[in-house]
């Protein structure tokens, strides 16, 4: 059997990310339980010339939703950068997985092939559609996902390796 461009972005997109909205409650109910403002977690880093709590799952979003854009011939959902706590944090998540899942599989059929071309600062990135998803966006996923994960860690919020990987996979 062969699979899916579908299978290979959706299912790991619900999963991770859904693993990402159970690791933010875990911190939240950390700061509530240490009595300090959740706003510690979501604008802390673990370097100072990395990128905030927040943006590390702004970023695992919107990874998620331009390769399901992209790879579906949709349109990608703008989603300003305006989330300052956990709860609008999980709401970005659920709406991305809602315009994830809104996608029929039969839309990414022959996405394997689709010329994929991004603007970097750096200059043009150039994928077909495999090489986009296996290189670019699921890598990029979970470093998002994982560093979020240490960030959290490195604060204190008791996590291990079973809130970032998640349950058995489904049967």
């Amino acid at each position: 059997m062969q699979i899916s461009m579908y299978e290979t972005l959706v299912p790991i997109a619900n999963r991770m990310l859904g693993n990402l909205s159970a690791i933010l409650d875990k911190g939240a109910a950390f700061a509530d339980a240490k009595k300090f403002d959740a706003a510690v977690l979501v604008n802390a880093r673990l370097a100072p010339d990395m990128f905030p709590l927040s943006r590390q799952v702004q970023i695992a979003c919107d990874m998620t939703k331009g390769a399901a854009a992209r790879l579906s011939g949709s349109e990608i959902p703008k989603f300003d950068d305006t989330e300052t706590t956990i709860p609008e944090l999980k709401a970005r998540i659920a709406k991305t997985l809602a315009f994830v899942n809104s996608i029929p599989a039969a839309k990414f059929a022959g996405s394997e092939d689709a010329k994929i071309v991004l603007n970097m600062r750096s200059g043009d990135l150039h994928f077909n559609g495999l090489d986009y998803l296996r290189f670019f966006v699921l890598p990029n996923l979970y470093f998002h996902v994982t560093t979020t994960y240490a960030i959290l860690r490195h604060n204190g919020v008791e996590l291990g390796k079973p809130d970032f990987v998640g349950g058995n996979p489904p049967a």
